[in-house]
């Protein structure tokens, strides 16, 4: 109907697609960004901000199917062997699992604003391309640390 196929997206199937396209509709120019249609699901932290700082933060209670459709997608990505489901472990192991199921469900908010407005294709690049995607932050981050504390890493071959 839409003319994209949003089962591409891992996590999402047809039934989630459908509840999705019902509850939302395909024209997504009623929303100005995708982080405006991410907090119109309320899918998005609620923080009490002063001078900055971060003084409170609360919860965005919500019953919209389709936001309820996100997280049991997010949820689904557990056990996959995708890149999306690498980075669902990932946030899951940072934020806890309520928090990384929230924020998933944010980033799957996202791509389906994506492909619906701009025409996306969505292309899995699989879960090892994310681990040596992180691993390479992690080295870099190490490297930059270092230097900051005025030491140099040399890296060695595993033997």
């Amino acid at each position: 109907m839409t003319g994209k196929d949003l089962t591409q997206i891992d996590g999402i199937d047809v039934m989630t697609a459908t509840t999705i396209l019902s509850e939302v509709g395909w024209d997504m120019s009623q929303w100005k960004t995708e982080n405006h249609f991410v907090s119109w699901l309320r899918l998005c932290p609620d923080n009490k901000i002063s001078g900055a700082k971060i003084i409170g933060k609360g919860r965005l209670p919500t019953n919209h199917r389709a936001t309820n459709a996100l997280k049991m997608a997010a949820r689904s990505l557990r056990l996959s062997n995708t890149y999306l489901g690498a980075q669902f472990r990932r946030l899951r192991t940072k934020l806890g699992a309520p928090a990384g199921i929230k924020a998933m469900a944010a980033k799957l908010a996202r791509l389906v604003y994506r492909m619906l407005r701009f025409g996306m294709e969505f292309i899995d690049r699989g879960a090892q391309f994310y681990e040596a995607q992180m691993h390479g932050l992690q080295v870099r981050h190490l490297k930059w640390k270092a230097a900051k504390l005025g030491f140099q890493l040399t890296e060695i071959t595993a033997a």
